[in-house]
């Protein structure tokens, strides 16, 4: 797989541990001389002749600083050095060898703390909810080899304990390349793209054990680590985290879906297709997509995965089918059969594609949704049926159905369900499985609109105080002591267990805008514009109306902040919404109507000759 990458030197101890920027770039940069790239135990490695590495965020508010080489005028950092060598040392670094056109040779580069200079910042107190937004979202952008390459989950100057919060996260920085990629600010994600390509290709083991080379990294932290051979020297590395790390170790599934996602929306948005027709992009696509299709024991067409796989990353019961990894899998699939570029070779992975697309977008409409109709049904059902065309497909046991789900369902309206296994429906309201349902039309155009009407209807209990729950009802008493081994974090009403979270506006937002409905979004964003900055944009709220900022949340949340930048710009531009929804084809649809057709639910019997469902 093809890659780049740079080193840069720094003299030992000169600058800070903090390695992010208010500003992407300075008025003058330093000169790069490039080497070939080597991704290996380490990490991805920086290996340019380099005059500093990134600057602390004391340094950036103005402060003293010193070297031989640099100096700080006012909040820029000045290097005595050409701007015309950093400009080509950056695009050779992140862009194909094709000719392709960069945005630097369109824009200068920006100053004073901001992607695109705007002259002088307005005071504090006379800033917009916005422009505070943006300025807190420039400033936890983090650097590499002197390029923007993410942002970090949280900039919180109150906390005292890290953890990895220092990180750039691949799901969490999805809101911020979206809010910069509607801003006309692109370098971000494509150089975001290119480089986690290459830590996908990064040895990934824990003990003895490695896991597929598809996956994407969880997490990745840009470090500054002693020069080999030479003490007095630096270099910067990337150093990912496929979750050997993070609290629970467990894999993250979602972030190569996440990644084809965003590569698709920065194609969209840009125009600029040149990125994922680059070999090593591709290769990257195809790898993910051969880690979702393995062949496997499943009956079923959706993903197994364990707990903690997806955003909510702790144990809260949602290990086996969970609806937030379906969505986004069908929706990756969606996103890559439209990227993939035709080849000998690939004829029976978009194959597996196409009929896995087919057979998932099938069983969670057939099987996942639920509405009032749906529950007497379920409340009728026949168990231990064994037979072919069994209604009760699953042995779901009647007395499964919770005393609250009556109450909460309303006339109109109804939503996919949190997670089907054999024997177990688990009846809970996940909203971001939900909402993607809708932006990727894994659920019908009738099911979207009653998922909207179930959240205008419920909106005391989804919405409140302070958009939006992540899950809908919290587990409570023995059932979250059994569930989530009396997790401290997870509480009733509070993080992952019910807990409201700010960054889930901007989903809501596109889904809303998609079905005509961007009143919805627009309620939800005044709501929380009464708060969101006063709170100084936590992470979560908790209690039951979302009253308290979250016991153990922090504040500056990255995505917090971008998702509501993110709304913002929707709904002042709802067409730019179509670069991150999909539509149903005609070939889907037909396809579908087959499969409702020869359900086995129905009929079976010997397989008869049918038009093929490739798409």
């Amino acid at each position: 797989m093809a890659a780049s990458e740079t080193v840069l030197r720094v003299p030992l101890g000169s600058l800070s541990q903090s390695f992010y920027l208010a500003s992407f770039f300075v008025n003058s940069t330093p000169n790069l001389s490039f080497k070939p790239v080597s991704i290996n135990r380490k990490g991805v490695r920086c290996t340019n002749s380099h005059e500093f590495s990134s600057v602390s965020n004391s340094v950036a508010r103005g402060h003293s600083f010193h070297s031989s080489n640099c100096s700080l005028k006012g909040k820029n950092f000045v290097c005595k050095c050409q701007k015309h060598d950093v400009e080509e040392s950056i695009r050779s670094t992140v862009l194909p060898s094709d000719g392709l056109k960069s945005d630097l040779d369109e824009m200068p580069l920006p100053v004073n703390g901001s992607l695109s200079s705007n002259g002088n910042a307005q005071s504090v107190g006379t800033k917009s909810i916005e422009d505070e937004a943006w300025d807190l979202l420039r400033q936890s952008v983090v650097f590499y080899c002197g390029s923007p390459i993410g942002t970090i989950a949280a900039n919180d100057p109150s906390s005292t304990s890290v953890l990895n919060y220092d990180q750039v996260f691949i799901r969490d920085f999805i809101p911020s390349g979206i809010a910069f990629l509607l801003k006309g600010e692109y370098d971000i994600v494509r150089n975001f793209i290119l480089y986690t390509l290459q830590l996908q290709s990064w040895e990934k083991t824990m003990d003895c054990h490695s896991p597929g080379q598809g996956l994407m990294p969880c997490s990745f932290k840009v470090k500054t680590v002693p020069l080999d051979g030479d003490d007095s020297m630096t270099e910067e590395v990337l150093d990912p985290d496929f979750g050997e790390a993070a609290i629970g170790r467990v894999a993250p599934v979602d972030s190569g879906l996440w990644w084809i996602i965003l590569l698709r929306a920065y194609g969209k948005c840009t125009g600029d297709l040149s990125v994922q027709e680059r070999v090593d992009v591709q290769t990257g696509i195809k790898m993910i997509l051969k880690l979702c299709l393995a062949d496997g024991f499943d009956m079923f067409p959706t993903l197994l995965v364990t707990d903690g796989s997806c955003m909510i990353d702790r144990r809260m019961g949602i290990h086996g089918h969970p609806l937030e990894i379906q969505a986004l899998f069908y929706s990756a699939l969606v996103c890559a059969r439209e990227m993939l570029t035709p080849e000998d070779g690939s004829d029976d992975l978009i194959r597996a594609l196409n009929n896995r697309l087919v057979a998932l977008n099938f069983h969670i409409r057939e099987y996942y949704w639920l509405d009032l109709k749906k529950i007497n049904e379920i409340y009728r059902y026949q168990t231990e049926e064994y037979s072919y065309d069994a209604v009760n497909k699953f042995n779901i046991y009647p007395d499964q159905i919770p005393s609250w789900l009556v109450d909460f369902m309303p006339n109109r309206g109804g939503y996919l369900i949190g997670n089907l296994q054999p024997a177990h429906m688990d009846f809970r309201f996940f909203t971001l499985g939900n909402l993607w349902s809708i932006v990727s039309s894994l659920a019908t155009n009738d099911q979207s609109h009653a998922i909207l009407d179930l959240i205008e209807a419920k909106w005391a209990e989804l919405v409140a105080d302070m958009p939006l729950k992540i899950c809908y009802p919290a587990m409570e008493g023995e059932e979250w002591r059994i569930i989530t081994g009396s997790d401290p974090k997870n509480t009733p009403w509070s993080y992952h267990n019910g807990g409201a979270w700010p960054t889930l506006l901007w989903q809501l937002t596109v889904a809303s805008i998609k079905m005509g409905r961007p009143e919805i979004a627009e309620k939800a964003v005044e709501l929380a514009e009464r708060r969101i900055s006063l709170d100084k944009w936590p992470e979560y709220y908790d209690t039951k109306r979302a009253r308290f900022i979250g016991k153990q949340a922090r504040l500056y949340q990255t995505w917090s902040i971008a998702g509501y930048l993110v709304a913002k710009l929707l709904l002042a531009n709802p067409a730019a919404a179509k670069f991150l929804t999909s539509e149903e084809d005609s070939d889907l649809r037909n396809a579908f109507s087959c499969m409702i057709s020869a359900n086995p639910r129905r009929t079976r019997g010997p397989k008869k000759a049918q038009q093929p469902f490739i798409v």
